[in-house]
């Protein structure tokens, strides 16, 4: 059974002039965003608003996680000019701060992290004064992949726990949980000076104490920022949600977060990894 969506989730879909520009300007650089490939609930209101994140190496995934619309399936070779075509897209959009994350590419011995690294170069050399943040995959919990990826001094590493660990192999049945806890606190190892960001779904049959403990997980891994969202069903082939979060709720979560010793939270119904990515980071310089 479907459950019907909350009033809280139902809002207008913004377009214009600003979004048809974005819409047209990937299209014609050949790049992806997650905010496409992913369905994000967003993409309307960030399009008009002339932000995206953009998606590298490719539209499929090699995982097949059950909460996630991107495609997967075999993938060809990265492209090496893709970093280039993203740095200038970056630029042509005007971004002050630029959201990069990927497809997790398992095929590649290195999951991909020197496109990354290339990728933020790319960003750096055009545009030096733009703010730089990465969405990273586990990399299979190859050290020497993230280390190249936190060389290349990106200005915030996000890795997401997507949910407690109890529920990942339902969820998440290729990913291990404390392996994602261990991305994280490396970072910290590597470089202090990068903040270290990750994001929860709610609505999938969560327990609060479960969240909670989650949420000490991350502080102890030395994660700052933290962004918390309703896990929404992208097609009847996905997990289908277990409770619609009042946005009351968030709220409270919120909180807590921030009692307990988070920075920077982001929580509400609508709120994804890169939602308002800027103003957290801006918020957390202060």
């Amino acid at each position: 059974m479907h459950a019907r969506k909350p009033r809280w989730l139902k809002r207008s879909l913004p377009t214009g002039s600003a979004y048809e520009k974005v819409r047209a300007l990937l299209k014609k650089s050949r790049l992806h965003t997650v905010c496409q490939e992913a369905r994000c609930p967003n993409l309307w209101e960030c399009f008009s608003r002339r932000t995206a994140t953009f998606l590298i190496m490719g539209p499929c995934c090699t995982r097949n996680c059950r909460f996630c619309a991107v495609d997967h399936g075999p993938s060809g070779p990265p492209d090496p000019e893709e970093p280039a075509r993203v740095a200038e897209a970056a630029q042509n959009m005007g971004l002050g701060y630029v959201v990069i994350t990927s497809v997790t590419r398992d095929d590649l011995p290195d999951g991909g992290a020197s496109l990354f690294a290339k990728t933020i170069k790319e960003i750096r050399k055009r545009t030096p004064d733009a703010f730089v943040e990465v969405l990273t995959p586990d990399f299979q919990g190859n050290t020497g992949a993230l280390q190249t990826v936190v060389e290349a001094h990106p200005d915030v590493l996000n890795h997401n726990l997507e949910t407690v660990p109890r529920l990942y192999p339902l969820v998440r049945p290729k990913a291990v949980y404390r392996r994602s806890l261990e991305l994280l606190k490396r970072t910290k190892q590597y470089d202090p000076t990068i903040p270290t960001k990750s994001g929860l779904m709610l609505g999938l049959g969560e327990s609060s104490e479960e969240v909670k403990k989650t949420l000490q997980d991350l502080l102890d891994a030395g994660c700052c920022i933290l962004t918390l969202g309703q896990y929404l069903q992208p097609t009847r082939e996905h997990l289908q949600v277990d409770r619609f979060i009042h946005p009351e709720e968030f709220d409270h979560w919120k909180e807590t977060a921030l009692k307990v010793g988070f920075s920077e939270v982001a929580s509400g119904p609508f709120v994804r990894s890169s939602y308002h990515a800027k103003e957290l980071y801006q918020a957390l310089r202060l």
